[in-house]
């Protein structure tokens, strides 16, 4: 594959705006937990939900809805669908809740709801589960969708991205 010159330059030009946001945002993030994870509990309600939104979605997303619709039809898109009522319920009852309990992360719900030997063993199991079990599984999953792609897009078999990236084959 054979970039341009026009090319190197759109990816270029978007990599020094990425890096110019990113540190322009940089002093007023790292004041404080809330700032850093909430931008200061000042974002707009849409801005958020656009953020919550735009963090479920990786280059898998589009490889696993095609999948869905190509195995069971229009109706596959049911499967994630389904998730609107909970992301509809966060977004407009649950947030306006934790946003008034001033917590940051749903293990502190989990600190302030409930006391005692039960929650620290939830809170431990929580961290565990979600970051080591889940986190792997989803690197993972999101790592084959990574080399399904540069199979389609650099015609390398899928055996060799393994040795190859970032490099093409």
């Amino acid at each position: 594959m054979h970039l341009d010159l026009i090319d190197w330059i759109v990816i270029g030009a978007f990599g020094i705006l990425t890096l110019v946001i990113g540190l322009s945002y940089t002093g007023k993030a790292s004041g404080s937990m809330a700032n850093f994870f909430l931008g200061g509990r000042n974002l707009t309600w849409w801005v958020a939900g656009t953020s919550m939104v735009a963090t479920t979605f990786a280059a898998d997303t589009p490889l696993a809805v095609t999948e869905l619709v190509a195995q069971s039809g229009i109706s596959g898109n049911w499967l994630w669908w389904n998730m609107l009522l909970g992301g509809l319920l966060t977004t407009f009852f649950f947030a306006r809740l934790w946003r008034r309990a001033g917590i940051i992360t749903d293990l502190e719900f989990i600190e302030i709801r409930y006391a005692g030997k039960p929650a620290s063993f939830l809170r431990g199991f929580r961290a565990i589960y979600l970051g080591i079990f889940m986190n792997s599984l989803i690197i993972g999953w999101v790592n084959v969708a990574l080399m399904s792609i540069i199979e389609v897009f650099l015609k390398c078999p899928k055996v060799s991205n393994w040795y190859t990236w970032p490099l093409p084959c």
